[in-house]
């Protein structure tokens, strides 16, 4: 579960909550006013992350090369 931190308690504590997050690996959620604005989370070089974000997001063309009709145009952006 992700911690939450109000803005004005993270503003005097940061340092803290960074050495948190990098600690635990764990997201810090910073909220204001009860409603959360910001996520705090660790640096991450692995290529997995962004690949699991694409997963099936790109639709499969038979024939890649053949010109898109006028139906089909907002599909593609």
């Amino acid at each position: 579960m992700e911690h939450q931190v109000s803005k004005s308690k993270f503003k005097f504590h940061a340092l803290q909550y960074f050495r948190e997050v990098e600690r635990t690996g764990k997201a810090l959620i910073i909220t204001d006013r009860g409603k959360p604005v910001l996520k705090i989370v660790p640096y991450s070089t692995e290529p997995e992350e962004t690949l699991k974000m694409l997963r099936n997001s790109v639709i499969k063309y038979e024939n890649p090369t053949d010109p898109v009709s006028f139906a089909d145009s907002d599909r593609t952006s």
